[in-house]
């Protein structure tokens, strides 16, 4: 974990940064073929950053291109496979010595919290580029049981080339969880961030070049989602797309998919996810803790952020009172403050839609806004299961109160929803808790703590918020290859010999 700065000193390197404002294609940065450009935007002060190239289809066919030539001539799919370690390591060594600089580039581009992205995203987003290059060669194939008459081997080959399609909530870490894993299996990589944050992707990928990453090998290609990411939807030349954002976007990707050329799509979508407080909730102190950052972490802006609170009647009036109390603790304001535990939400169309969310419902605390730019840490109780804000995902800090008189109560209600992405769930009986965990539908399940796992263990959803694939763990590293059986005939039989 690197060490928090003052206020005062992350200020002097937002005026100091020396910002990307190119696609990063074949090894260098160029402009888009239409000399395009688009306004990068700082949440906070709602100042242009920078122009960025505006790429279209014309560049994604040429990375494509460049991609698809650096996967057909080996510099990097037949890369010995700790040579190709070795350069994933060099990478996060590289990101590691440039951690403020990547941090506060990613603060003034989302709005997110530069405590978070310095003591959280980064770190993460450095050991997942470890995790992978560590895997790449400890994965072994295998041997079928096939008899001795023959050897059948079961091998694992890149897909080929990879276009990775990212969220602005998170953006170094989401581009960690693809091309870490595509990298480390040896695709080539199209990568396209999202148009509100393409600033660290932009660096890391020169970083990449930097720490011995052949040309042609990752590519980036800022622009809008009409222009770029439905081109790369499309493009015959792309094997497979790995996208994280919006359920509705998602399901483009697969209609782009069957249209074209039945490419692979592996979608991480949206979340509507669950934290239950049954009534033998031990320490409500620390319940209350985690569902007050499952709900708030990252302004909300988070798709398994805990939004909708199902808590027994008999202990909520104490949940309440301890949830109010640690709710006004989260300081709201300037990202670049260290002291603020949330920031500005990501832009003014985003700012809207949370905004009138918090008419919806009466706010015990929060329920303000400032600035147009900043949400305050909101819970309203009283909601019902049909209300929107039970069953729609808001992603902004707002989390949702629903009272339950039983646990088969809760657990219909925490399943009653078109997503199944994460739950958290909070009770001393060890029994009942692995029962609910079972019965609950959703990819992960956290007992008596809010969390996604780690890199180890694999994440993705249920229902509407995934398909296809995970992300992390070894299941994200196999999603990026291909399987093939290799059958080796050892027979003294002569093909041309009769049958008797």
């Amino acid at each position: 974990m690197s060490k928090l700065l003052t206020h005062a000193e992350y200020q002097a390197i937002a005026q100091e940064l020396n910002l990307p404002l190119n696609a990063f294609i074949d090894g260098k940065f160029q402009a888009a073929r239409s000399k395009k450009t688009f306004a990068s935007i700082n949440p906070a002060s709602g100042k242009t950053i920078a122009k960025i190239a505006s790429c279209d289809a014309k560049d994604v066919d040429f990375a494509v291109k460049k991609a698809r030539e650096a996967f057909d001539d080996g510099r990097w799919s037949r890369l010995h496979p700790a040579d190709r370690k070795a350069v994933l390591i060099r990478l996060a060594k590289l990101m590691k010595r440039n951690c403020h600089e990547l941090a506060v580039m990613e603060s003034i581009d989302s709005g997110k919290p530069v405590r978070d992205c310095e003591t959280i995203d980064l770190p993460e987003t450095i050991q997942c580029l470890i995790w992978h290059a560590e895997a790449v060669d400890k994965i072994y194939d295998q041997s079928a049981p096939v008899g001795d008459d023959a050897v059948a081997l079961v091998v694992r080959e890149p897909v080929g080339v990879v276009g990775c399609v990212l969220p602005w909530n998170f953006p170094m870490l989401m581009m960690a969880w693809k091309i870490a894993p595509a990298l480390a299996a040896g695709n080539s990589v199209v990568l396209k961030p999202a148009e509100q944050t393409s600033l660290t992707a932009l660096r890391i990928a020169e970083l990449a070049f930097e720490a011995g990453l052949p040309r042609g090998v990752l590519n980036v290609i800022p622009g809008m989602g009409p222009d770029v990411g439905e081109p790369m939807g499309r493009h015959p030349g792309i094997d497979m797309v790995s996208f994280t954002g919006s359920t509705e976007t998602g399901r483009r990707f697969l209609q782009y998919s069957a249209e074209s050329n039945l490419k692979k799509i592996v979608l991480e979508c949206g979340g509507k996810n669950p934290a239950i407080v049954l009534e033998d909730a031990e320490d409500l102190d620390l319940v209350a803790e985690h569902v007050v950052n499952g709900a708030f972490w990252n302004m909300g802006e988070n798709c398994s952020a805990s939004s909708r609170l199902i808590v027994h009647e008999a202990v909520k009036e104490p949940l309440m009172k301890r949830i109010v109390a640690r709710t006004r603790s989260w300081k709201t304001g300037d990202p670049l403050d260290p002291s603020h535990h949330l920031g500005a939400l990501v832009d003014k169309d985003h700012f809207k839609k949370v905004s009138a969310y918090l008419k919806k419902g009466k706010a015990v605390v929060g329920g303000k806004t400032e600035q147009g730019r900043y949400v305050f840490p909101t819970v309203i109780d009283a909601v019902k299961p049909t209300d929107k804000l039970a069953r729609e995902e808001v992603f902004g800090p707002v989390l949702a109160v629903i009272t339950v008189r039983s646990t088969d109560e809760a657990i219909a209600i925490a399943n009653d929803s078109d997503y199944g992405l994460a739950a958290s769930l909070f009770s001393a009986n060890g029994k009942q808790a692995l029962r609910a965990a079972r019965e609950i539908r959703a990819g992960t399940v956290t007992i008596n703590c809010y969390g996604e796992g780690d890199i180890t263990t694999p994440f993705g959803g249920y229902k509407q918020s995934g398909f296809g694939g995970r992300d992390n763990s070894l299941h994200a590293h196999d999603q990026y290859t291909e399987l093939k059986t290799i059958w080796i005939d050892l027979s003294d039989r002569n093909a041309q010999d009769p049958v008797d």
